[in-house]
């Protein structure tokens, strides 16, 4: 059982901030052409600037979750869960996935993440018989890799990995926690034809061919997330047909989801936590979208935290500053978005229920308010919704709106 919390008192508490600054090698202008290709490093080395709010810590988004609440398959139809909306004023109202059209208006934008979650595991055995599972966390050339790997001693440079009983990769060294390897022909061809699906830790059956189709967004064609971007999964393309009849424009960003997505905030000061890297693209499509949205005063409206990421992200790196209209962007982020953040795109959010002490759950905090966030995820388990990536949906207004 997922651990209960111990919320603050109602005292009001000074308010800090630490800043903080990280690497970040960014690309502007044209996007390259080949996605799911992505380099450890580029021209264009820049510092984003990141806030982290020292008035929190981590055991503040922590929360109670019986087990039997994380939903293990994914409703019967995908526009089939429930909805939970948190309007602006903090007010809650219980709806299902379909009344969704009735919250948004004619002029408002919805921007999607259009990542396509690979075949990113793969087991096999070391040279000496030892099994090892391999998770690819990312391609960094045609046929090299960074990626997890599990096995009873880490394997050594020079030592090769027998894989799905198919083809041998070889160790060529570690950065960091990732294994660099070397695959005998183009990683995401070996990926396509021997990889398994890689579901969430918590998801508790091996992946099948159901999952194979509804752990994947229906918009989905840029391949490299190890994760999906799982607001999407609602969406059919009878949804997307209605929402487009209310006058409703979609845009689509790139972030490729990595591992690091479910990991817990392990560090009790905010400040101290290093937020993991994913790769993004905000092209001039989007931006060009953002813009006509905003002369016709409608909403941005992110599908998702990692659609919230890359638009927040590209504010945020945008060499004019963060107030200065928006320019095409690509490269990793590690923007880390917690309460006292100031929203430069964003006006509401679809998205699911988040995991406690999670990097997503403190950036939706910072969107709706953090006793918001704190009474509907109470309310969420008192009426008994499903949780997380298979879960139901929320519809976030900000609270700042």
């Amino acid at each position: 059982m997922l651990r209960s919390p111990r919320y603050p008192s109602n005292q009001r508490r000074k308010h800090t901030e630490t800043w903080a600054f990280r690497d970040q090698h960014l690309q502007y202008g044209p996007i390259r052409a080949c996605p799911w290709l992505i380099p450890r490093a580029f021209p264009g080395a820049l510092l984003e600037l990141h806030r982290v709010s020292s008035t929190f810590s981590v055991s503040d988004f922590d929360y109670f979750l019986p087990p039997e609440l994380i939903a293990q398959t994914p409703a019967a139809q995908r526009d089939g869960s429930r909805l939970l909306h948190l309007d602006a004023t903090g007010a809650l109202h219980d709806r299902v996935f379909p009344d969704l059209t009735n919250l948004l208006r004619p002029g408002d934008l919805l921007v999607f993440n259009d990542t396509r979650v690979i075949k990113a595991r793969l087991s096999g055995q070391k040279a000496t018989g030892g099994k090892v599972e391999v998770l690819v966390e990312r391609i960094i050339e045609s046929d090299r890799a960074l990626a997890h790997v599990r096995a009873s001693k880490s394997p050594g440079p020079g030592m090769t990995l027998h894989l799905a009983e198919a083809f041998d990769v070889t160790v060529l060294g570690r950065e960091g926690e990732l294994f660099d390897l070397r695959f005998p022909a183009p990683v995401l061809d070996l990926l396509d034809a021997h990889g398994a699906t890689p579901l969430p830790p918590y998801i508790t059956h091996a992946a099948d061919a159901t999952d194979e189709s509804r752990y994947q967004t229906v918009y989905a064609r840029e391949p490299g997330a190890v994760a999906a971007p799982t607001a999407g999964l609602h969406f059919d393309q009878a949804m997307l047909d209605r929402v487009a009849d209310l006058g409703v424009e979609r845009a689509f960003v790139t972030l490729h989801v990595g591992a690091g997505t479910f990991q817990p905030v392990r560090v009790d000061n905010l400040a101290d936590h290093i937020m993991h890297a994913e790769w993004y693209t905000v092209g001039q499509s989007v931006i060009d979208a953002i813009a006509r949205t905003r002369v016709r005063g409608g909403r941005v409206i992110a599908v998702g935290t990692t659609s919230v990421r890359a638009l927040e992200s590209a504010a945020a790196q945008n060499p004019a500053g963060a107030d200065a209209p928006l320019m095409p962007v690509q490269g990793d982020t590690r923007l880390f978005i917690t309460p006292g953040y100031r929203y430069q795109v964003v006006d509401a959010l679809i998205t699911n229920f988040h995991l406690p002490q999670s990097t997503l759950l403190m950036l939706v905090s910072a969107l709706a308010g953090v006793d918001p966030i704190r009474r509907a995820y109470a309310h969420a388990v008192a009426e008994r919704y499903r949780f997380f990536s298979y879960g139901d949906a929320m519809f976030i207004e900000s609270s700042h709106s």
